[in-house]
């Protein structure tokens, strides 16, 4: 059944790809949102109140859908509840009880089809104009793909299921980064280390003529330039998605941290099973900050008190573990870069920093065995942050649990001062 959008505000209605690579769609991504500029917009106050309203109403909406289940912890939450609050798109995307309740409806043996009615108000939400109500829909796309790739994967290819309204979700995205990237690539420049700098000396002093001939930096690309697509087909499947994640990646920062949790598990699925090499790495021993430390002591511990092997709080992790998919590079590097957010990021938990470990030692194993020259450099790069960060943190508690217990004996040995009595002036 082709998955029918209904747009509101103007929007035509349109017809979602249709599943996986074998057929084409109706739907056409680029075709984005638009609205009508009235002379109300001018006005804050009239902005906020419309932006409630329709945050409101995608809620409602969502309500409808999605029930809470009759016994389990959260059978007290309702999603209706949130339209009330001041912000209620904020309260969506920070809820947990939320997260869970969607979490388990996309994980649904049915979901993902062209008549999903949650594909439908992902879709929907996603070509809304309020950023708060797309920030919503980013924070599934780990989920989303998880189960979108696992069952494309996992099945025959004559078995694949209807998966056109998860293509249709990830198409709206990929569409709406087509449009802002405006046909250009993704560029980066590499600066010439062989000239001096406010953050570089080179060893050797550049020659008279070197100076004269100056070479000019050099420009990495990031991201080929995008071609508009209308469906999913398998040639460029790594590509779309791997756009998909370029947009989490730009607002990371406001992903709520079980996004990131969710992120991290299945990236280390996505390397394939557990192997034991990720451990036996060539960093055993290595001198930091003038201590060695051996990478099994600087993870494990926190790897053990995580206990991501027991899918905690994952809905599609038990199908997911061992799962090994295609990781080719327009795929991988936005992977890398969102868990080298989780893994550094100063505001995340720690959770989040010990997951990402996970995956990344996985992904590294899995580049090792691949033989995959820029995942090997990317991963390795990521796993020597990762231990400086944590001996700094372990000497930075190592200091201060030795302050502490200076200052306690400072004061046991110090003979505390008789107080002298008080003297009360009384009038007469």
């Amino acid at each position: 059944m082709d998955f029918t959008v209904n747009r509101r505000h103007n929007h035509h209605s349109t017809n979602s790809p249709s599943s996986s690579s074998t057929s084409s769609s109706t739907l056409h991504p680029t075709t984005t949102a638009t609205t009508t500029t009235t002379t109300s917009d001018h006005d804050p106050m009239h902005s906020w109140w419309e932006s409630v309203s329709k945050a409101r109403s995608r809620i409602l909406a969502l309500a409808s859908i999605i029930s809470s289940p009759s016994s389990s912890s959260s059978s007290s939450f309702s999603l209706s509840s949130l339209a009330d609050s001041d912000s209620p798109a904020l309260s969506l995307l920070s809820s947990p009880d939320a997260y869970s309740l969607i979490s388990s409806a996309l994980s649904a043996p049915s979901s993902g089809s062209g008549s999903d009615p949650l594909c439908q108000w992902l879709y929907d939400t996603y070509l809304s104009s309020d950023s708060h109500l797309r920030l919503i829909v980013l924070s599934f796309v780990p989920l989303l793909s998880a189960i979108y790739l696992y069952r494309i994967h996992s099945h025959k290819t004559f078995s694949i299921p209807s998966l056109s309204g998860f293509e249709a979700v990830i198409l709206a995205i990929y569409s709406s980064e087509v449009k802002s990237r405006a046909g250009k690539a993704l560029l980066v420049q590499i600066p010439d280390l062989s000239q001096p700098s406010l953050y570089n000396t080179p060893r050797n002093k550049p020659t008279k003529s070197a100076n004269e001939n100056k070479s000019r930096p050099s420009v990495g690309v990031l991201s080929a330039p995008l071609e508009p697509q209308i469906a999913v087909k398998s040639t460029k499947r790594a590509c779309i998605l791997g756009t998909a994640f370029d947009s989490y990646y730009k607002n990371i920062s406001q992903m709520p941290s079980w996004s990131k949790l969710e992120f991290c598990k299945v990236a280390a699925a996505w390397a394939g099973q557990d192997c034991d090499c990720q451990y036996k790495l060539d960093f055993e021993g290595e001198n930091v900050n003038g201590h060695a430390h051996d990478i099994d002591d600087l993870v494990v511990e926190g790897l053990e008190k995580l206990g991501i092997e027991e899918n905690r709080g994952a809905n599609v992790n038990v199908e997911l573990k061992g799962l090994r998919i295609p990781l080719p590079w327009e795929f991988l590097q936005p992977v890398l870069r969102i868990l080298g957010h989780c893994l550094l990021g100063p505001m995340n938990s720690q959770d989040v920093k010990d997951s990402a470990s996970v995956a990344i030692r996985r992904l590294y194993a899995r580049a090792s065995h691949d033989l995959v020259p820029q995942a090997i450099i990317g991963t390795r790069s990521l796993i020597r942050l990762d231990i400086r960060e944590r001996a700094a943190a372990a000497a930075k508690a190592s200091a201060a649990a030795t302050a502490s217990q200076a200052n306690s004996s400072s004061n046991v040995n110090t003979p505390s001062k008789a107080k002298k009595p008080e003297i009360l002036l009384v009038s007469k």
